[in-house]
């Protein structure tokens, strides 16, 4: 149902743009988020962007990631720019519901390097 594509390696200071693409679900009127987990810590809703196109943010990644969507292609994006090597974490895909996620991709690696 949704399947992130755009991770990779990155040096301190570079960026990425990941992708989500959704199938077989209801997108457009739907939050829809980024998290990411690191080994040993819970994972991290980094943004979030509603159906309204209201978008919010990890005081973390604020300033630096972009989150944005296109309902025509049922595709979230996430920009990363000036990448840090604390922000190496698995990047998941999910849409919000009231009551939290409720569905999720496989999850795809970012990792920057010092």
């Amino acid at each position: 149902h949704l399947v992130e594509s755009g991770g990779g390696l990155v040096q301190a200071g570079g960026s990425l743009r990941l992708s989500c693409a959704a199938s077989d679900i209801v997108f457009s009127i739907y939050t829809m988020g980024w998290y990411r987990q690191t080994p040993g810590k819970q994972r991290e809703l980094v943004a979030s962007i509603g159906g309204d196109y209201y978008s919010n943010y990890a005081d973390s990644v604020e300033g630096r990631f972009t989150i944005s969507r296109d309902n025509g292609k049922n595709t979230v994006y996430l920009q990363m720019n000036d990448l840090k090597p604390e922000d190496t974490a698995v990047y998941y895909c999910t849409r919000l519901t009231n009551t939290g996620p409720d569905y999720w991709g496989q999850g795809t690696q970012v990792t920057v390097s010092s």
